[in-house]
């Protein structure tokens, strides 16, 4: 079976070169692993210890940062490798100040996942959420790796629980334990055999949770601002935007908008501020400004919505009309602000709950768009209480951290 699997990983890769001529992300994807070896073999030596963690992408990045702060603390004298998979995690964290080596993650094959593993030799290796690679985990079993899940999530549509799916319900076997966000992830591995598993929730809500403690002030946020009430869109789509637009274009003087796209490419940014009859500033153009003027400002960075946030009366989170949906609604959520999103949410436990809790709002179309916004600004109860909700939805979840850290202290160190 690792004969056929790493034939179609051969032929995954040369698509993926094949790709990468027409899409600039693939391009990313291709031309970062290219060094990856190299980078490796100057930055680590035979004599380093070290701790693997891997994350797909940013969300992931995300739940797993609580846990290397941890680690870090717990050994200081280690090296943090981090590696991702896709460009939109990497490219937006590679320049991170937790990891002391950040790459890429070459292709599962199996020279890749030796020469790697070789390069890193890592004392323990944490993968985040569901990153599951056969060749690296069957890697890190034959070497007796200790090898961790973090925030993992299972579902019942996944190759694990299919009669067709031992090849990889065999390269579960290299975890230690499992960390999961929910009982039922931990109802299904048991069914497969795979009893070493603690359901210790989300880390996400103990990273977002931090945040609190943080400086999150940005005096040219309080400027634009201006004490008038503000809904922050953050991570929006052209989807989105079609239908705030519409919304911002026929509002009062009585509301600001700051806008954060998911894309801040030029012509699409451009294409943004055109649609909008407001008067509108640029992040990239505001200095020299009054920002107090302005109406609308648009963020064409990126690295400052989280604070950004701190400063929302009601916030829109994009994403909520693609697949596989809406975006990270916890951190408006820990500041108590309510939020409003699209109707693709169902993939994200958190969102979920939320809606159900009526701490956010789900819209289909411009009626309910302009429905739960025109509640929200001129209810300042209804406001309040659905921030309130948020807020206490990300404390009543955070400390999973603790529980992860737990294992450590029973199960000894390394």
């Amino acid at each position: 079976m690792f004969a056929l699997y790493g034939f179609l990983t051969s032929i995954a890769g040369i698509i993926v070169r094949i790709a990468a001529l027409f899409s600039p992300k693939m391009r990313l994807f291709v031309d970062g692993r290219k060094s990856v070896f190299e980078t490796l073999s100057t930055t680590l030596s035979a004599s380093d210890k070290t701790l693997w963690f891997h994350a797909a992408s940013l969300g992931e990045y995300e739940q797993g940062l609580p846990v290397m702060e941890a680690m870090r603390r717990r050994f200081p004298n280690h090296k943090i490798v981090l590696t991702f998979f896709s460009p939109s995690g990497y490219e937006v964290r590679k320049n991170n100040t937790i990891a002391d080596v950040t790459v890429y993650l070459p292709l599962d094959t199996l020279s890749n996942s030796r020469k790697f593993l070789d390069l890193v030799h890592p004392e323990m290796a944490f993968m985040i959420k569901y990153e599951f690679w056969p060749n690296y985990l069957n890697q890190l079993r034959k070497r007796n790796i200790r090898t961790f899940l973090i925030s993992g999530i299972f579902r019942e549509k996944q190759v694990f629980f299919k009669g067709y799916g031992g090849f990889y319900r065999k390269a579960l076997d290299a975890f230690e334990h499992f960390f999961v966000q929910t009982s039922r992830s931990k109802e299904l591995l048991t069914t497969i055999g795979k009893y070493n598993v603690t359901v210790s929730g989300d880390t996400r809500f103990d990273r977002v949770a931090a945040i609190l403690d943080k400086d999150n002030s940005l005096d040219f946020i309080a400027e634009f601002k201006a004490n008038v009430t503000t809904i922050v869109i953050g991570s929006s789509w052209p989807k989105d935007e079609t239908l705030l637009v519409d919304f911002i274009n026929r509002s009062g003087n009585e509301v600001k908008f700051i806008i954060a796209p998911h894309n801040i490419k030029g012509n699409q940014i451009a294409d943004l501020q055109k649609s909008i009859s407001k008067k509108v500033v640029l992040y990239s153009d505001m200095q020299g400004k009054n920002l107090a003027d302005f109406d609308v400002f648009i963020i064409d960075t990126i690295g400052i919505l989280t604070k950004i946030y701190s400063y929302a009366d009601i916030a829109y989170v994009g994403g909520g009309f693609g697949n596989p949906g809406v975006h990270n609604i916890l951190e408006p959520a820990t500041f108590g602000v309510p939020i409003v999103i699209g109707p693709n949410y169902s993939h994200f436990a958190e969102a979920t709950a939320l809606v159900n809790m009526k701490g956010c709002v789900s819209i289909e179309n411009q009626n309910q768009l302009d429905e739960a916004f025109n509640l929200l600004l001129s209810n300042p109860d209804e406001q309040l209480e659905k921030g309130h909700i948020c807020a206490i939805f990300v404390q009543m979840n955070k400390n999973a951290t603790p529980i992860i850290m737990k294992h450590f202290d029973t199960n000894g160190d390394i």
